[in-house]
């Protein structure tokens, strides 16, 4: 794939008032979701409950992209349909996740190292040959006693670096997702000070493996409190401080930003990607979106409950959280429209 058409795939995964459903849950992560309705962990409820999603009318309004597991890149949709062609047909990327997970990090107790860079080229090729037009890779830093540590936040910045280049090499765009993870009773103070120091050791490893920035898009965690933390960060200075470390740490070369949840609530999320762009309207260098998974689907889900005549309201409840997100994009989302 040229470098023109690599440009213009993270161009549109950030277009204004879209971002991306993260559908990349794993089996066995599905499965935790599912045992909060009492649905079976099987294929076939795994391919309908991506199948209602996917199908949702009008997906492509607030939806730039779909990231989507192994097994569902290789599924179709109840009419025989591939679903890389139902999102195709609704305007919406297709996309892959393609990291083995998160593995202990020898000699660093309680941290992780992101696998899979084994046979990545030749999996790369074979999930462009079957649609994918961009790639995820997740990095996990925990905020804990002696933690991070320098050793695991080099290695994992050195993986996603090796796995965005290997990404952009067979054609694929490469989200760059650091996630600085909310548990644990550190104060926002903490959580800033490791995003930051997180988000430039990512931006030298991208730069020493030669990946080019305009085929990236960032996926990173927002500045934020412990979910432990007795003093909980009000929303416009989660907003604040966010874009404070941004500026500090990415070049504008980025093609864009798009926010992972990381365990705040759908509305939360919302209110806090919203106060971003309208505090900083018109000051940034790159757009400001969404890469959310649970904020995006969890309402869908409890609607679903794993039965054809919930279908209706099930989407319903995803084109609404679609459409929030796609207006606090904007900087446009307002508490009051919940409810409209």
């Amino acid at each position: 794939m040229s470098s023109h058409n690599l440009a213009a795939i993270a161009k549109a995964m950030v277009a204004p008032g879209k971002g991306i459903l993260a559908a990349d849950e794993s089996t066995g992560t599905i499965g935790k979701r599912f045992d909060s309705i009492n649905v079976e962990n099987t294929e076939e409820n795994r391919r309908a409950y991506r199948d209602m999603l996917f199908a949702t009318r009008g997906i492509g309004e607030h939806i730039s992209g779909v990231i989507l597991y192994d097994e569902t890149l290789r599924q179709k949709a109840a009419n025989g349909t591939p679903f890389v062609d139902v999102l195709n047909k609704a305007g919406v990327l297709p996309g892959i996740k393609v990291d083995a997970g998160a593995k202990p990090l020898a000699f660093c107790p309680g941290e992780t190292i992101t696998e899979g860079l084994d046979n990545l080229p030749k999996r790369c090729a074979e999930y462009v040959k079957l649609g994918a037009k961009f790639a995820k890779w997740r990095a996990v830093i925990d905020i804990g006693r002696d933690m991070p540590s320098s050793t695991c936040i080099a290695a994992n910045a050195h993986a996603l670096a090796r796995y965005a280049a290997i990404c952009q090499e067979a054609g694929l765009v490469p989200i760059v997702e650091p996630e600085v993870l909310m548990d644990g009773d550190h104060d926002i103070n903490r959580c800033e000070e490791v995003t930051e120091w997180t988000l430039n050791a990512v931006y030298d490893a991208l730069y020493m493996n030669r990946v080019v920035l305009e085929h990236t898009v960032l996926k990173p965690s927002m500045v934020i409190s412990g979910k432990k933390c007795a003093k909980q960060a009000p929303v416009d200075e989660v907003a604040a401080r966010t874009v404070r470390v941004l500026k500090r740490t990415v070049p504008a070369a980025a093609a864009g930003i798009a926010f992972l949840s990381g365990g705040q609530s759908d509305e939360v999320a919302t209110a806090h990607l919203h106060s971003m762009n309208a505090q900083f309207k018109g000051e940034l260098p790159w757009p400001l979106s969404f890469s959310y998974g649970r904020a995006l689907q969890q309402a869908s889900l409890k609607a679903w409950k794993g039965h054809r005549a919930n279908v209706p309201a099930a989407q319903a409840a995803l084109a609404h959280r679609a459409r929030m997100n796609g207006l606090a994009a904007l900087g446009r989302y307002s508490a009051t429209f919940e409810n409209k």
